[in-house]
């Protein structure tokens, strides 16, 4: 297998950073056949903070993940989120072109380039042009208008936008560390292609993605992604709460919180005692595990409580017949899935990445969701690359350019 025949998949977040390596297989199945990670401290809330540490961090992800996989790495699908991210519907309506009234790609172009027409602020740039559906001549509900007969053609879109600086932050970082960008990817958009099956997308379902900083949101429903939003809490805040409650610092507060750690202090038949590392030299003190889950429960809860209204503020919840799905980091805490019910009141699963070969073992857990996604996105686009230039971050990232070259002229 050649190195340009792999894909990589690399999620940079708050707390860790992902690379995850693979490639399509003779029968067009994914396999995966590299993982690194290392952590990451330089990022807050999904944007960098410190570049010199996200390179390291990036770098370490990568080689590791190279030497895993036996390749030489040169390029990536990198994600994106944060609380900078924001996003909208949009509609566009054109004529159709040809004097024989048959819907064209063109056609499908431009109608896009009509609906992704919106005012923006200058700081601030389009990430993702995602259709929903197309109307033909007021029939509705079209997926591929392609080849159909019609002179009116609306489109229907989910338009995700990104701070610009936090997005060119992002790329010079995968620069300076030695690689191309291929594209930049919503990283709930991403997770969603890893962890969702086609029953799932058509019935309604929300995926919300847990990470160190932040809480990344997507609703899918009828195939297409409906709505997005970012809450600027994750998993680092449960252990910064754990750190300050039992008095420990803030990486023997995350061991203890992976070890001990428990959503719902109902679930907790036989209490026992956790040791707490003192800092400083002091000593060691015991505490109970419903303690431990006094502390995590209530920001726990705060965190489904802020989804649940963004998720409202789409009037789609009716809509998700298949529930919610629960990925990153944070989705390995025990009990999570009896909390999240209760809150949200919708059933609940935690998102596995889908794969079918390779490592699969290695990747066989939620913090991974994103890292798959991106390489699922990548096998998802690779056939439509004039579209994916256009309406992608290939796309974007020239304007980027032309954005901070004027900024700084």
């Amino acid at each position: 297998m050649r190195d340009d025949d792999i894909i990589v998949g690399l999620d940079i977040g708050t707390t860790k950073i992902a690379a995850v390596v693979g490639r399509k297989d003779e029968y067009g199945r994914l396999n995966i056949v590299g993982v690194g990670h290392a952590p990451s401290d330089g990022l807050r809330r999904g944007v960098v903070i410190n570049i010199r540490k996200t390179i390291q961090s990036i770098k370490k992800a990568v080689e590791d993940a190279e030497l895993i996989s036996g390749h030489k790495i040169t390029r990536v699908y990198a994600g994106i989120a944060g609380d900078h991210i924001r996003s909208i519907n949009s509609k566009g309506v054109i004529a159709v072109g040809n004097k024989d009234k048959i819907i064209t790609e063109e056609d499908v172009v431009r109608v896009i380039d009509a609906a992704k027409a919106i005012a923006l602020p200058m700081d601030r740039e389009i990430l993702h042009v995602l259709p929903q559906e197309y109307v033909v001549d007021e029939q509705d509900g079209i997926k591929n208008p392609v080849g159909m007969a019609g002179t009116r053609l609306e489109a229907e879109v989910h338009i995700v936008t990104a701070a610009a600086a936090s997005a060119q932050n992002i790329v010079n970082c995968i620069h300076d560390a030695g690689y191309e960008v291929a594209d930049i990817v919503l990283e709930p958009y991403a997770s969603s292609l890893s962890v969702l099956d086609d029953d799932e997308r058509e019935l309604g379902v929300a995926i919300i993605d847990i990470g160190g900083g932040t809480t990344d949101i997507a609703l899918v429903f009828d195939g297409s992604v409906r709505f997005t939003s970012v809450i600027g809490l994750g998993g680092q805040h449960i252990t910064n709460d754990i750190s300050q409650g039992l008095r420990t610092s803030a990486e023997q507060a995350e061991e203890i919180k992976k070890k001990f750690g428990i959503a719902m202090q109902s679930l907790i038949e036989n209490d026992e005692l956790i040791s707490v590392p003192g800092v400083g030299g002091r000593k060691a003190r015991e505490v109970s595990r419903l303690l431990l889950s006094g502390i995590i429960q209530p920001r726990m809860e705060e965190m489904l409580q802020l989804t649940m209204k963004e998720m409202e503020k789409s009037r789609m919840v009716d809509f998700l017949g298949a529930g919610a799905v629960i990925t990153g980091g944070a989705a390995q805490l025990e009990g999570l899935v009896d909390l999240a019910e209760r809150v949200l009141g919708i059933p609940v699963k935690i998102g596995m990445p889908i794969v079918s070969g390779g490592l699969e073992d290695s990747v066989e857990n939620p913090m991974y969701a994103t890292g798959v996604g991106l390489i699922q996105y990548a096998l998802k686009h690779e056939a439509d690359v004039d579209q994916s230039d256009r309406h992608g971050f290939n796309w974007i990232v020239d304007r980027l350019r032309t954005f901070f070259d004027n900024l700084f002229k």
